[in-house]
């Protein structure tokens, strides 16, 4: 299976605790797809919300695709999420559940067809990020002094 990821979100995992992760599916029209395989595409802001009974992503940036002519795309248009009736249900439930949201985390091509990775979060508080921080540090600190005793052997 050949992924090739175009964007990610790099802040999610520093605001968020993600609780499950699922692989959907894009409505795009041809020149949204196009402009992703360029990676002109931003997630920092997006979500995901239910309208109805579908799933839709929001506030997701996709650029123009550079070869356009004066017809383009909305670049910040709502784009539908595509998954089966099971996981829609699950998804909304969770989505029910107070503090915790639908967050993009990835948007990827596999097998030619651009996918979102969205996840159920709960909103970290600031001394969880301080404990992230403080938890990455000391990591480093104990990789950096086990290299230096290898190399002082």
């Amino acid at each position: 299976m050949d992924k090739r990821i175009v964007a990610t979100n790099r802040k999610a995992r520093h605001q968020y605790h993600i609780l499950e992760t699922y692989e959907a599916g894009l409505a795009l029209v041809g020149t949204e797809v196009k402009a992703l395989r360029e990676a002109k595409v931003s997630l920092s802001d997006g979500y995901a919300r239910f309208q109805d009974r579908e799933l839709f992503l929001v506030s997701v940036h996709i650029g123009a695709y550079s070869h356009t002519g004066h017809e383009g795309h909305d670049s910040l248009r709502d784009r539908k999420l595509l998954l089966n009736r099971r996981e829609l249900s699950k998804l909304r439930k969770a989505a029910e559940i107070k503090g915790q949201t639908l967050i993009p985390l990835s948007i990827y091509f596999r097998e030619g067809w651009a996918k979102v990775e969205l996840a159920v979060c709960k909103g970290k508080q600031v001394h969880d990020k301080r404990r992230d921080i403080a938890d990455r540090e000391l990591k480093r600190q104990i990789e950096r002094e086990e290299k230096a005793h290898r190399a002082s052997r």
